[in-house]
């Protein structure tokens, strides 16, 4: 029986059973697919952005972000570093940005493997799950290829979110027979499906704009970057940073929009005294070339159209209810969101296993003791930038790092109970040695003290 069997080898996986094995734990790994470590592959296209320098509640989302807090707490960017650094990985640091100098994720999967192999960590790889069960103070693992057992279990399946690296949802199946309560799955860090006519002729643009998310039309989130508009809808850094909440808020039957600012550095009001400015100053233009070198010529081509100003049209002579058209297509159109992309597409999953069953300072289930999580499968995703990462060597660490203390306690009190049963069986030994002695002893006496009477009245004949 291993102390600790980890089920699934992507990144906090392996953080988790490397931190149980450098405490002494005998670990397992069950991975399902051929090899582990395959979504690190594909973070920071290809190049791992592994933690982030900033760090703090606001980067991390879920129904209780605040429950991240003891683990980025006790494992943090910082100690990610520190930790990568002592396994070969040196960092490369870019507005916060942390990835490795040589700029490539196998390197991180590679160092995460090695470190594996240095603590005799074992890894079964191709290994189809079936159950997870609690037997006997233990946990059983089912699987196609036999039964496995240990004292303690790190769930560390993934979410739902880029099936091709083994990342499927299959661990929340396990989780039947464990009574534990899993909140709505949805798609984060993923491109949003949009409803207006134009887009097929705007598809492949990328701009640097505001997205606001209105939720019923109230705004619930914000951010800023390069967007990129395509056939199906908006996409682009910005738009992966708010489409947790409009996953969410259309899961729940909410009416979902997003606000497009392409002036982002401007106010409503300043952008639209921008526009009239150079339609003035630039008057003899057409109204097309009249937006040279502000908007791109596509995005300037549809805002007019849709402005209803012809191409052609001297600038000069556009009217201010046509301008006030035009602004509101550039400062701020209202793109109606009807679904998100498929989990297929998406970076992460939003959602899982709700946070209020496990303790947030060792990741230990509180229904089932020796139990633990780690990563995705738990109800807390991260921002664009590094931070699910962070999450996953956080929880990783933390659930690891408690299954090996929780199993040293078990050996010592199983060690000292058999000592204790030792000495209870050698005071059992001495005190019988000590009695029969005793008893020896009495029976010599009483022999002693017969002879002399039989003696005696021998003697008396």
């Amino acid at each position: 029986m291993h102390d600790v069997i980890v089920v699934g080898g992507g990144a906090s996986g392996m953080m988790a059973a490397i931190a149980a094995a450098r405490r002494g734990a005998s670990v397992l790994i069950l991975e399902h697919m051929d090899c582990c470590g395959k979504k690190i592959l594909s973070t920071g296209n290809g190049k791992c952005n592994y933690t982030n320098t900033m760090q703090g509640i606001e980067y991390y989302r879920g129904d209780d972000p605040a429950f991240a807090l003891p683990a980025l707490e006790r494992f943090g960017a910082k100690e990610a570093i520190q930790f990568f650094r002592e396994i070969g990985i040196e960092p490369k640091e870019k507005n916060g940005y942390v990835y490795p100098r040589s700029m490539q994720a196998t390197a991180v999967r590679d160092a995460l493997l090695c470190e594996l192999a240095k603590n005799k960590v074992e890894i079964r790889t191709n290994i189809g799950i079936r159950a997870v069960s609690p037997v006997d103070g233990s946990y059983e693992i089912c699987t196609k290829n036999g039964d496995f057992h240990a004292r303690n279990c790190i769930l560390a399946t993934g979410g739902k979110s880029a099936k091709f690296t083994g990342s499927d949802g299959s661990g929340f199946l396990y989780l039947g027979k464990l009574s534990h309560t899993v909140t709505d799955l949805v798609p984060a860090l993923v491109g949003m499906n949009a409803k207006v006519p134009f887009l097929r002729k705007l598809a492949g643009i990328r701009a640097e704009a505001r997205v606001d998310l209105l939720v019923e039309n109230r705004q619930i989130a914000s951010d800023q970057g390069e967007v990129q508009l395509t056939d199906y809808g908006i996409s682009g850094i910005p738009v992966f940073q708010v489409s947790r909440f409009a996953a969410k808020a259309l899961q729940d039957g909410k009416t979902v929009g997003a606000s497009v600012n392409f002036l982002p550095s401007f106010s409503q009001e300043e952008g639209s005294s921008l526009i009239e400015r150079r339609f003035q100053s630039l008057g003899e233009r057409c109204a097309k070339d009249a937006l040279i070198g502000l908007v791109h010529s596509k995005l300037a081509e549809v805002a007019l159209e849709c402005a209803q100003i012809p191409f052609g049209k001297v600038a000069g002579s556009c009217s201010k209810e046509e301008l006030r058209r035009l602004s509101g297509f550039l400062l701020g159109l209202d793109y109606p969101i009807v679904g998100m992309r498929a989990f297929e597409q998406s970076q992460v999953t939003a959602g899982g296993v709700c946070t209020s069953q496990i303790h947030a300072d060792t990741m230990e289930s509180k229904l089932h003791p020796g139990l633990f999580f780690a990563g995705e499968m738990i109800d807390i995703d991260g921002m664009c930038g590094g931070y699910n990462l962070q999450w996953a060597w956080s929880s990783g660490f933390l659930a690891g790092s408690a299954a090996a203390a929780r199993s040293d306690a078990a050996k010592r009190k199983h060690s000292s109970h058999a000592h204790g049963q030792e000495g209870k069986e050698d005071a059992q030994k001495d005190s019988a040695a000590t009695t029969q002695k005793n008893s020896h002893h009495s029976h010599a006496h009483e022999s002693q003290e017969a002879t002399p009477k039989r003696a005696l009245a021998c003697g008396g004949k």
